[in-house]
């Protein structure tokens, strides 16, 4: 019977890929060095490894198929499951082939003489992939390199593969088979067969490659990772070089495929009075009606028709068509949803109070959930026991370590390399990815809870926090605050590092990739016992122990990173003055201390992480101290006078920093304001100019992260420019802002806040990612552009950091945004 079916399968999967031939269903080379048909898109090279993060899983040859990135990272590979910091090939260059619709990718690993070119080339109903070597293997090099194409296990799970004439189930979990030598190296789930056919009984999904050169292997690189794909891979024969690898793959596209209508909307809803439209994203080659319609969901269960209305068409971006459904003339509380071309969306509501509650879950669930050196519960879960009380180790000199921290020759620290830090297992919030300490992030939190606190108040107690017995609990008023608390806690590690160091350092972070790929409970990290090395390694004695999983510091004193602590330290001592005056007196000394130090002299660049450096960050972190401890001082003139001597930082930074200088304008004189006016004049003009490229109303960003942070950011900077200078600036940036993080976006229209609107991101990139699931509260990356022109958002795929990696620096400007859209929305009556 298994005999039968495969040959109906086989049978099938082969009249699919005769009868596309047939209907010329041939793959063309595109202006921007794309292959392409209806349904298919082969991405070549465009997004390449990272030098820093090395495989992101968004590099070499990428396979879009039916609107999913189903393939990515087609490239010649040293290991047969390379792991995110396995060594990748470095991108050289990119030309049109000899033949017709070819593409030729030059490429090398230059530390192992590896040089070589692959071809792409349409063929028949689907591509050639060729691999040539300027020179054979080398020897040690011989039954390592290979070809590797890695698909998506999202895409795969619960479906079929005939491996040859062998068939198989690609499986939900890892389960092997794994190398019995000690190596730790997955063995294939198949191998031998000179072709493979993936999901023959998906149409969607369904890709068959054949090997003309070595046979094929089958990998579930899961077994070595949890964020490995399914790898196909070919080796290279020793002594190859011309068409050292040959493949033809043959994605199944379905005849006429076309995507369907994406209908995007505010998940948490709308207030009655404001502007209220929603998008729709649409395939190029859909035909759809002129019309959309709102719809009424009654208590009985009947949708009951309100509003039809014509579209109204948004012009093209990336490779969709746009066009709007304005339903603004409906002001009735209700339940709502919207019909068109024969579906009909998810419910939303109508109503006064729609934000009221788009906040608190980040206040009260995530940031809880992020904070160290505690532990937190929620009723029956425990999402974390006391983490990292063997806080920190002074990490060494002359390193750049994995995660982009960098340490020069000089550490500015009493502590020798490697040496017990005492004082700093307290306070913080963890990356809700990297379990780390990000200073520069910590300080970012504390200033948006304080902001958020001045500008409309955050009075809200869910959570219990007592520091002194290391105790968090979710869901348990303790009468305080939950953002004073929150204020609190960061406070405490801020002030952590400067009494240690006498300033700010990069971060705390873990000393070795395998310890820093852990995933789960940040309170078994590290085994919180001191590091002596002079313990054997499994003995302990008191406090102490001979594990070497300390976390390090990363301790270079550099000046953006004392003048964002010293910003965050000035703001916290007003946010603590009435619950904690000890300690807010201590914050402003060493604000003023901090900052103090840092106004002679040229300023150095950088905050110690390779990705991130700035020659005006440091210039733009003063401006922000500075008022910020302009406004703790209520305007003292030694900071008036820095001030206006900062205005052509100010000038020349206006588009990062005109958030900071508007909140100064209640302190400052006349002249201050009058000489950001046209400051906020141009910026409106450029901004006007750049949000006329896209449908949304927002900066959406192209690089390499997601850019949900980004847009919040400019969410509460354009609030704060509308309240200052209204007669310039309207308020509706800040709602535009809000509808794209909660579901106004490109892809799909799922709220980027865990667990916030009707229908939000579930499964999210942070310490419980290996279970599928999400931290409520949470705010993710979002939408990235797979260059050159896909929009994507997986929804069912944790590992992809830049779409969904929570951060708290993100979520707490969030919080600030979400805060600025209820107070412009309630303008509009």
């Amino acid at each position: 019977m298994m005999k039968r079916v495969v040959k109906v399968l086989l049978a099938s999967a082969s009249l699919v890929a005769a009868l596309n031939v047939a209907q010329g269903r041939s793959l063309t080379v595109t202006p921007a060095d794309t292959l392409e048909t209806q349904g298919l898109t082969v991405i070549v090279d465009q997004n390449q490894f990272s030098p820093i993060f090395f495989d992101e899983k968004n590099a070499g040859i990428q396979i879009v198929l039916h609107g999913e990135r189903i393939a990515t990272d087609g490239a010649v590979r040293l290991d047969p499951t390379p792991e995110q910091w396995a060594p990748v090939p470095a991108f050289i260059s990119r030309t049109r082939g000899a033949e017709p619709d070819q593409v030729v990718v030059r490429s090398a690993y230059k530390d192992v003489n590896l040089n070589y070119s692959v071809k792409v080339t349409a063929e028949g109903d689907g591509f050639r992939i060729a691999v040539d070597l300027d020179r054979p293997l080398p020897t040690e090099l011989a039954g390592k390199a290979g070809f590797n194409l890695d698909f998506l296990p999202t895409a795969y799970f619960g479906k079929t593969y005939i491996m040859g004439s062998a068939p198989g189930l690609f499986p939900r979990h890892p389960t092997g088979p794994m190398a019995k030598d000690g190596s730790g190296d997955p063995l294939p789930l198949a191998e031998g067969g000179k072709s493979i056919t993936l999901a023959p009984e998906d149409p969607l999904t369904r890709v068959t490659i054949t090997s003309d050169t070595a046979p094929l292997k089958l990998y579930d690189a899961r077994n070595r990772a949890q964020n490995g794909w399914f790898v196909v891979r070919s080796l290279i024969p020793a002594g190859a070089k011309e068409n050292a690898v040959v493949w033809h793959v043959r994605p199944n596209v379905v005849k006429d495929w076309v995507r369907r209508p994406v209908v995007s909307f505010n998940q948490a809803g709308y207030t009655p009075g404001r502007h209220k439209v929603a998008l729709i994203e649409l395939d190029p080659n859909f035909r759809g009606p002129a019309e959309a319609e709102l719809l009424q969901l009654t208590a009985d269960g009947r949708k009951v028709p309100v509003l039809r209305g014509a579209i109204q068409p948004r012009g093209r971006w990336m490779r969709y068509d746009y066009a709007a459904f304005d339903f603004s003339s409906v002001r009735e509380p209700g339940v709502y949803a919207i019909s068109y071309a024969g579906e009909i969306s998810n419910p939303f509501r109508i109503a006064a109070d729609a934000y009221d509650r788009i906040w608190q879950t980040s206040l009260d669930t995530f940031l809880p959930a992020q904070m160290d050196h505690v532990g937190i519960r929620e009723q029956y879960r425990v999402w974390s026991a006391p983490s990292h009380l063997d806080d920190a180790r002074q990490a060494p000199p002359n390193i750049v370590h994995f995660d982009g921290y960098k340490m020069g020759p000089n550490l500015d620290s009493p502590f020798k390399a490697g040496e017990h830090i005492p004082g700093l297992a307290v306070g913080g919030w963890q990356d809700a990815g990297d379990y780390d300490i990000q200073t520069p992030q910590n300080a970012s939190v504390v200033r948006d809870l304080v902001w958020a606190r001045e500008l409309f108040g955050l009075d809200w107690d869910e959570t219990s926090v007592d520091e002194k017995a290391r105790a968090v609990e979710i869901r348990k008023p303790d009468g305080v605050e939950d953002a004073v608390q929150q204020i609190r806690h960061g406070t405490l590690q801020l002030l952590a590092q400067y009494k240690v160091f006498g300033h700010a350092i990069v971060g705390i972070v873990d000393p070795a990739l395998r310890q820093y790929a852990h995933l789960g409970d940040a309170g078994s990290q590290t085994d919180g016992l001191i590091y002596d090395p002079a313990l054997a390694p499994t003995e302990v004695q008191g406090r102490t122990s001979g594990v070497p999983d300390d976390r390090w510091a990363f301790t270079t004193d550099l000046p953006v990173n004392n003048l964002m602590v010293a910003g965050a330290l000035a703001g916290a001592s007003r946010a603590l003055a009435a619950s904690d005056p000890s300690m807010a007196g201590e914050a402003l000394e060493a604000a003023k201390t901090l900052w103090n130090r840092q106004q002679t002299g040229a300023i150095r660049a950088g905050d110690g992480r390779d990705d991130s450096a700035s020659p005006r960050s440091a210039e733009v972190a003063n401006v922000a101290a500075t008022a910020e401890l302009l406004i703790t001082s209520g305007g003292d003139r030694v900071y008036a006078d820095r001030l206006r001597q900062l205005l052509p930082v100010i000038e020349q930074n206006f588009h990062w920093i005109g958030d900071a200088a508007v909140r100064a304008i209640p302190f400052m004189d006349a002249d201050y304001r009058a000489r950001l006016v046209p400051l906020v004049r141009q910026m409106k003009a450029k901004i006007d100019s750049e949000l006329a490229a896209n449908p949304f109303g927002v900066p959406v960003g192209e690089g390499s992260w997601a850019g949900s942070n980004q847009i919040v950011s400019f969410g509460t900077t354009m609030y704060l420019l509308h309240k200052a200078f209204p007669e310039l600036v309207g308020a509706d940036y800040t709602l535009n802002a809000i509808d794209y993080i909660l579901g106004r976006h490109p892809a799909n229209n799922l709220s980027l806040v865990s667990t916030v609107g009707t229908a939000s991101k579930l499964i999210g990139y942070g310490h419980n990612r290996a279970d599928y699931s999400f931290i409520p509260g949470g705010l993710v990356p979002g939408v990235l552009i797979v260059k050159p022109d896909l929009p994507e958002l997986k929804v069912d795929w944790p590992f992809l950091w830049f779409e969904n990696e929570y951060t708290v620096g993100a979520t707490s400007s969030y919080i600030l945004a979400a805060r600025a859209a209820m107070a412009v929305a309630g303008e509009m009556r």
